[in-house]
């Protein structure tokens, strides 16, 4: 039985080695083929020159980089792009970059891929990663959660995004220079339910011979799955964001269902566990601004005595405020602006960093919470959303019917 070649996109270095070392090849050979891989993009083991011919005819018969099919590039006006990938079995994940410029003036429509506006001009590279095939946490405010899920991502499939964001920026920049600076896994899925497949790929990008990232521009989004926070501490720090959203465990049950699993306390004290491995000195928190939900004064008052019950134990923490990007099925609307500001300053002004995030790529789908691809659900998605949106009903009817009392 002929055996299938293996995908080297789902090797870091290690396993790279362990890999060249049942061809009977030495480590420094695994070293030589991961630089021509991720650094150089070559895909051919033909063209990898200074690989032995021997090798090369290994590695022709049992090994190969699989690349993900693209199905769409689309480009914002404000240079975003948004990659759609084909990941098979009817599903597809988006890849998302997002360009800042040292001007801070976006180039014209095009000018990202012709290189219009060259390196020089570009300060900061973010791309924003899937880790998923869709998401079973099912968060209200999220696109993906609402076509629920079908599978996780392979480490090849995480990898191959950055694989080719990477190298047809390049091509289109006329550069060898890197132009990816930072990572974010906040595309499609919850990456810590994907564990065994995230940190391979992780290490992949910080890896010298690979991306060469730092562990402070690579950041993994998550829901709050604990365990998971306290093994990355131990197997691959990096920097961390936590999707918050809510000041107290009633709402944050209804927002992001996962909480009912692992309430408030509960994480936060995992957060300052993780402190004391992390690259950066404090743990982002992601708060979704929703109209009439979690944008009342007193709620940003809550957040900030639930921060500072926590503060004693070494807690240490800056806000991102999101402004809700609407999507047709959430029934949920965006704070209106002098709101989020408003809520921005009760933050600051106890001391709590607070910054309100610029949106990109909304006239594309591509900014935060709307990227969904397409997803083969198994998790009857449909019905759990249904069941949400009553109960989140019913809590603002009771929220309504009690004076002076804002919805929570």
């Amino acid at each position: 039985m002929t055996t299938a070649p293996v995908n080297l996109l789902d090797f870091d270095l290690d396993g790279l080695a362990a890999f060249c070392e049942g061809l009977g090849e030495k480590r420094f050979r695994a070293t030589q083929l991961f630089r021509w891989v991720h650094q150089r993009g070559v895909a051919d083991f033909g063209q990898m020159s200074d690989l032995a011919k021997s090798l090369r005819e290994k590695l022709a018969g049992r090994a190969h980089v699989a690349a993900l099919s693209v199905i769409s590039q689309h480009e914002s006006k404000d240079g975003t792009i948004k990659w759609l990938f084909d990941v098979g079995g009817g599903n597809a994940v988006e890849s998302v970059f997002i360009p800042e410029y040292g001007d801070a003036v976006p180039p014209p429509r095009g000018a990202a891929a012709a290189g219009g506006r060259g390196l020089s001009a570009l300060d900061r590279g973010t791309l924003c990663i899937s880790s998923q095939a869709g998401c079973a946490v099912g968060c209200r405010f999220c696109s993906t959660g609402h076509q629920g899920f079908s599978r996780n991502l392979t480490t090849g499939e995480i990898v191959a995004q950055l694989w080719f964001a990477e190298h047809f920026l390049r091509r289109h920049l006329a550069t060898d220079e890197r132009v990816i600076s930072n990572v974010v896994m906040m595309g499609m899925g919850e990456p810590l339910q994907n564990y065994d497949r995230l940190v391979p790929a992780l290490r992949t990008m910080l890896d010298d011979h690979g991306y060469g990232l730092s562990r402070r521009r690579v950041t993994v989004s998550t829901s709050g799955v604990v365990p998971m926070i306290d093994r990355l501490a131990h197997d691959c720090p990096v920097a961390l964001a936590v999707s918050l959203h809510a000041p107290d465990d009633a709402l944050r049950d209804h927002l992001v269902p996962l909480n009912r699993k692992y309430p408030l306390d509960e994480l936060l004290r995992t957060c300052t566990r993780y402190l004391a491995s992390a690259p950066r000195d404090f743990i982002t928190f992601e708060y979704c601004m929703l109209d009439g939900v979690n944008d009342a004064p007193e709620q940003a008052r809550d957040l900030v005595d639930l921060v500072r019950a926590h503060a004693a134990g070494g807690l240490r923490c800056k806000f991102n405020l999101i402004p809700f990007n609407p999507f047709p099925a959430s029934g949920l609307v965006r704070s209106p602006a002098p709101r989020v500001q408003a809520f921005a300053q009760v933050l600051n002004e106890a001391g709590i960093v607070t910054t309100v995030r610029k949106t990109r790529g909304d006239d594309i789908d591509a900014a935060c919470g709307q990227l969904a691809g397409d997803v083969q659900d198994r998790t009857r998605v449909h019905q759990r959303m249904a069941r949400q949106r009553t109960v989140m009903l019913r809590v603002a009817d009771t929220a309504d019917a009690l004076p002076g009392k804002a919805v929570s």
